[in-house]
């Protein structure tokens, strides 16, 4: 009898948490309301599951305590029981998973007008690339990966040259613009995730992965990486900025090129050599 009334207290205590929580989804801010659905549709079909199972568990230990004068009856098997159970847990599992799957179908279906952004993790910090006026990223390798060459851009490929590099944790995008996310990795896994855009994904090394989202309101976000990285993967924190086409339009145009980069690169190369070599003369 006391462990019905515990089960039952249990439940009453679930759903009062639940609805006074002030733990909730951080505000919506992309697209992507269709994952927020899905996500909504699970937790109502576990609840509903869990507040019959557990108030019936309750009232069998209740109904069918043991009672002086009372026998229980030895019932091994009961087809039209198991039928309902079965029909009722098919049921359940299909509203869990269809809302996913369609959520899932436009996940991966990336718009023709969708923009890209390339996202590089390394431990325990994040840099950025961005199509030049050719549009085009040009291609990468971790053998490219150098001091001078931090994203491993192929130097020999000509739509590289006028990529555009962010190496800070701050990333700008433009509202009511499709994103494709080019994620790719240094070092270990990670993970690109910002909790107002839903959408998230693996940083995986060795492969290119990717997701796409259209940021809806303007604002400043966190960017987390949701895979743990190791030791500082706490500190492995960025921002992205949302904000209007002008604005956005005039911080890009103030970012280095990769071109621009090899030429300073080169430039402090030569200036470098020419004091060694006034060390040496002056040295004689």
């Amino acid at each position: 009898m006391a462990v019905a009334i515990v089960i039952a207290l249990l439940v009453l205590g679930t759903i009062i948490f639940h609805l006074m929580s002030p733990w909730w989804m951080t505000p919506l801010a992309s697209n992507w309301g269709s994952i927020d659905n899905a996500l909504i549709i699970t937790l109502y079909i576990c609840a509903v599951a869990f507040i019959v199972l557990n108030l019936f568990l309750a009232l069998a230990l209740w109904r069918y305590r043991s009672r002086a004068g009372h026998r229980a009856h030895y019932e091994p098997e009961n087809a039209k029981l198991e039928k309902r159970l079965t029909l009722w847990t098919g049921v359940g599992i299909a509203g869990m998973l269809a809302p996913g799957l369609l959520a899932w179908n436009q996940y991966v279906t990336v718009p023709a007008n969708a923009s890209v952004i390339e996202a590089t993790g390394q431990q325990w910090q994040w840099g950025y690339r961005f199509p030049g006026g050719d549009g085009v990223l040009g291609t990468a390798a971790v053998a490219h990966i150098s001091p001078d060459n931090p994203f491993g851009i192929n130097p020999r490929d000509p739509y590289g040259r006028d990529d555009i590099l962010v190496e800070t944790s701050e990333l700008h995008m433009p509202v009511g613009q499709p994103v494709k996310l080019v994620l790719r990795s240094k070092d270990v896994l990670h993970d690109f995730y910002v909790p107002q855009f839903r959408a998230k994904m693996d940083l995986v090394p060795g492969i290119v992965t990717y997701f796409w989202m259209t940021p809806t309101k303007v604002g400043t976000y966190d960017i987390l990486c949701a895979e743990l990285c190791g030791v500082g993967h706490h500190n492995m924190r960025g921002t992205v900025v949302v904000e209007s086409r002008e604005a956005f339009d005039s911080w890009l145009s103030e970012q280095m090129t990769f071109g621009q980069l090899l030429a300073q690169n080169e430039a402090a190369r030569n200036v470098r050599l020419a004091d060694a070599g006034a060390a040496m003369t002056g040295g004689r």
